[in-house]
Order: C-alpha cells, then structure tokens, then sequence
C-alpha cells in the first residue's frame, strides 16, 4: 500500500492530499483480484478533531497475515501515519495485542512546509519519507524541534485479537507459496452435520451515486467452510445499504 522510501501510487496522493479514496481503492480491489495479494480492504469512521480515536474490524487468516493502513493528516499538504505490512503472527501464532506508535510520514508529492499550506506540487515527485524534528531542515516546518532527538509520537494503533473459530485451526504461521498455511475444519466423522460457516462482513465500500441524491454501498463475505450432510446452507453473501455520496463532483 504504501513504503517508506518508495513512490506512492496514485491513489494514495489523492487521499493523502485531498482525501480523496476512489483511485486508492480501486487499486487495491485490482491488487486483489489480479495478484491475490490483497485479502480485505477495510476503512474507519475519520477522527473528528485532533484529539479523539476511531476503530474498525478486519479479518486475517495465514495466507493475509499483514496489515497495512494510512490514516491521513487534516490540515496538511500530503502528510499521513499509518503501518507499512504489521505482521499480526509471531511464530506460529497469531499475536493476541500489538501496540505500535505512529510517527508523521511524508507522501512526497506536495512540498509544503505547514499544515495549512497551499498547493504546491513536488515535481519531480519523492519517495515517501519520514518527517523529523530536524527533517526538512526549515524553520517554517511545522514538525521542526531540532533541539528533540525525535518527535513524540502523533497517534498510536492498537490491534486486538477479538476471537478465534472454534471449528478452524491455522498451521503453520504464514510462509511462501502458501505451503502449510491451510485453515482446517477440525470436526471428523461422515456423518456430522456441517453448517455453512461465512466470514466477516467486509468493511462498506465506497458510496456511488450522483451528488445530492441517495447512492448505494455494498460490503461482502465469503464462505469459510461449505455445508455438508444436510448442515445449514450458506447466508447471502452481499450486501447493500443506502447512503449519501461523499466524494463526489
């Protein structure tokens, strides 16, 4: 999604600077479709002033173990925290609680030196790059303390385990090509009745529809575990709701 160092795609300028979510988000549906290398795309309700907290729920299993996000900065040029690829496993296991502060991230596609700057684009475009107490060394930059040795913290995201299958087991923590990393029904027996067992609901996409009226969002699951022996049969599997655009033109 996003790496320190690295271009950011186009998608990610558009939200880091205007907050927009569309590009970024079809990129990621192409990476999952195409590559499989994206398991679910997930969003939160934004932080309303700058002090407060937000919180959502994804899922992981062993093939899609790593988590990556942005969260981006309100007012500011191209500025974001976020986690680039969290391993929520350690070994074998996956890890019941992870804490990890957030530092401020430069998209390097705006060079403005303040929250409130006006627009002006970088050209030619740079890699993403940390914002320091002394990096970029100007005394306009609203993050320069050169007399810290760091910046305190901006944010910091706390991932929890919330519960665990008690039909499914995962051997053994992810590797390549996916070997091993299977998730196993653990019930036997010919005749055991198995119901359809689903995921969690996806987060809500996005809200397509022409401004000033009604849109409509849809979120989606799939089946974890297929019926068998007259189990119960799958629920659906798509969802939609009704909702007011937000990005729209």
């Amino acid at each position: 999604m996003w790496r320190k160092n690295q271009y950011v795609s186009d998608g990610l300028r558009d939200f880091a600077e205007r907050g927009e979510a569309w590009a970024l988000m079809r990129e990621l549906e192409a990476a999952g479709e195409k590559l499989q290398s994206v398991h679910e795309v997930f969003s939160a309700p934004a932080v309303p002033s700058g002090t407060g907290h937000t919180s959502a729920e994804l899922e992981a299993h062993a093939r899609h173990s790593l988590v990556s996000f942005v969260v981006r900065i309100v007012p500011s040029p191209d500025w974001f925290v976020g986690v680039d690829s969290l391993d929520l496993c350690d070994g074998d296991r996956w890890r019941e609680q992870v804490e990890v502060d957030l530092y401020p991230y430069d998209a390097g596609t705006d060079s403005g030196f303040t929250f409130s700057s006006p627009n002006f684009a970088t050209i030619p475009q740079d890699t993403v790059t940390e914002i320091t107490s002394s990096s970029p060394s100007h005394p306009a930059n609203s993050f320069y303390y050169p007399r810290l040795k760091s910046l305190p913290p901006i944010a910091r995201v706390t991932l929890v385990r919330l519960r665990q299958n008690p039909r499914t087991f995962v051997l053994p923590p992810p590797g390549p090509l996916g070997g091993g990393n299977e998730i196993t029904d653990s019930l036997s027996g010919p005749e055991t009745p198995l119901d359809c067992e689903v995921s969690l609901w996806s987060s809500w996409g996005l809200c397509g529809g022409p401004c000033g009226k009604l849109g409509a969002k849809s979120r989606t699951r799939y089946v974890r575990v297929q019926p068998a022996n007259h189990g119960t049969p799958c629920p659906e599997l798509e969802e939609e709701a009704e909702c007011v655009p937000d990005n729209c033109v």
